[in-house]
């Protein structure tokens, strides 16, 4: 048997009820890998015991044999992100302020992940409350990609991608306010969904911009996705955004795009995305290269235009409207009610005792975006930005959706550039903020997008991405040429060897 730690998920699964794979054996192999790597590429926040963990999984295994109904994830370890809730363990969010905070509740995607037999590994390292695109602004320090230790993997869900590509964990699950899961799997290697708005529960999800962010899941093949979306997806009463059940077996949509490729399948090509100057040629290039093996898979190939009216303006919008919910959720941190909990000093009265912990317990990025949607929400600019931004949003998903209603698949970059080395981007906000350019299209307008591993550049991964209609048509193509693409390219489960970086790092 192959190395534990680089199984696909459902193989795990197999081989633990099977009993060719122990629970110590499995346990020690991810462990091993978190051991030789987690000190510099720095993915996780809070990682459990072994032994702990050990337990975990043969008490899931027991359920599992002895219950009646199916454990689809049955003794399988998970990262999950850490914005996102897991009961008795500490949810930071890469922040200072929430360093001492821990979950009273699991988030409803959790509950669903252990009902399923599922194995909450760790909390993974991100860009601070979620605010950034290169895994850099964390309070626990950076994470490094495990392709190339000198360079970012993208945010802001960084540890969860570089945990999966370092084989430091079987699945994980991320968000994404913006391309926050699209963006690192784009350059780890691996395959993230951006749900479609409503169809994953955001309760327990620490929120940055309500009307922006789902829940998604992470894997290194088609098929694990499929596993873990389904298990994490359908309707929760606790969250108002929540949408009914839809009952599509995406297990099958996979299967189908393994067996008949993209037949049957019409994508559009976004030609003036492709070709924007902010996309690197590299990425024109496999965004190309992915049309054509698409086209050998039997979809019918079109090149369609969203306008450019329609792309410059969708980065403002996206950052103007994540801006302004930001300012708004993050006014309930003020060190009284969560994390951290310092007394006022005795001359303090409260405005300036707010302002004191903010202000040394927030991160650069945080404070910056947090300001920026307040002035935006002011009186006299909330007409000439908030509103506006609205209005621009909704003329992007008209035109989204309009597309998708002659296409089954918008085909387009993911990241626009190949992954920047740390330090690079992160002290220039235009350029940092451009790095979203291609992925904050699919949250404006709440249509699913998937990432999918297409070609090796310089010894790294990149992935193009995938939009569809938020319907069940839509998620059964996007899950079908996914799979069409993995069967293509055979880049599945890929799993990296980082290299000790050349500059000294410690978190």
């Amino acid at each position: 048997m192959r190395d534990p730690s680089t199984l696909p998920a459902y193989e795990v699964r197999e081989a633990l009820l099977s009993g060719s794979l122990t629970p110590d054996d499995y346990v020690g192999s991810i462990m091993d890998r978190i051991n030789k790597y987690e000190g510099y590429v720095n993915a996780y926040i809070t990682i459990k015991d072994e032994e702990k963990l050990v337990e975990e999984v043969k008490r899931s295994l027991n359920k599992a044999l002895s219950a009646r109904r199916q454990h689809p994830l049955a003794g399988v370890l998970v990262a999950v992100k850490d914005n996102i809730h897991v009961k008795g363990m500490k949810t930071t969010c890469a922040s200072k302020i929430l360093a001492h905070y821990i979950a009273p509740y699991n988030a409803t995607v959790v509950e669903r992940l252990v009902n399923a037999g599922g194995i909450i590994l760790g909390k993974t390292n991100m860009d601070e409350f979620a605010m950034g695109s290169t895994g850099e602004t964390s309070a626990y320090g950076p994470t490094r990609n495990p392709w190339d230790p000198e360079r970012v993997p993208g945010g802001s869900s960084s540890g969860s991608a570089a945990a999966l590509a370092a084989g430091m964990a079987t699945l994980a699950l991320g968000s994404d306010t913006g391309g926050s899961i699209r963006l690192p799997s784009s350059w780890t290697g691996i395959y993230g969904l951006k749900p479609g708005y409503g169809r994953v529960s955001r309760y327990g999800l620490v929120a940055y911009a309500d009307s922006l962010e789902q829940i998604g899941p992470m894997a290194r093949n088609m098929r694990d996705l499929a596993l873990l979306y389904m298990v994490i997806s359908g309707f929760d009463p606790q969250d108002s955004t929540s949408l009914p059940d839809w009952h599509i077996n995406h297990l099958e949509a996979v299967n189908k795009g393994y067996e008949i490729g993209a037949s049957g399948l019409k994508i559009g090509v976004l030609e003036d995305l492709v070709d924007h100057p902010g996309v690197d040629t590299h990425i024109k290039s496999i965004v190309n290269k992915a049309a054509t093996l698409l086209e050998r898979e039997g979809a019918i190939i079109d090149h369609v235009r969203l306008g450019s009216e329609i792309i410059d303006y969708s980065l403002p919008a996206y950052y103007v409207i994540a801006m302004a919910e930001a300012s708004s959720n993050l006014a309930r941190y003020d060190g009284v009610r969560y994390g951290v909990k310092e007394p006022p000093k005795p001359w303090e009265d409260w405005n300036t005792y707010y302002s004191r912990i903010r202000s040394t317990h927030f991160g650069r990025e945080v404070k910056l975006r947090v300001m920026l949607g307040s002035w935006m929400l002011s009186s006299g600019y909330r007409d000439q930005y908030y509103m506006k931004a609205l209005k621009a949003r909704r003329i992007i998903r008209n035109r989204l959706n309009k597309l998708l209603e002659d296409n089954d698949i918008l085909l387009a970059p993911s990241a626009v550039t190949l992954p920047p080395l740390l330090g690079e981007v992160i002290d220039n906000p235009e350029t940092l903020y451009a790095l979203d350019l291609a992925t904050v299209l699919a949250n404006l307008a709440g249509i699913p997008a998937l990432t999918t591993p297409i070609h090796l550049v310089n010894t790294i991964p990149l992935g193009i991405q995938l939009m569809a209609q938020h319907s069940v048509k839509g998620e059964e193509a996007l899950f079908q040429a996914g799979a069409a693409l993995e069967e293509a390219t055979k880049l599945k489960n890929l799993t990296a060897n980082p290299a000790p970086p050349k500059e000294a790092f410690s978190k």
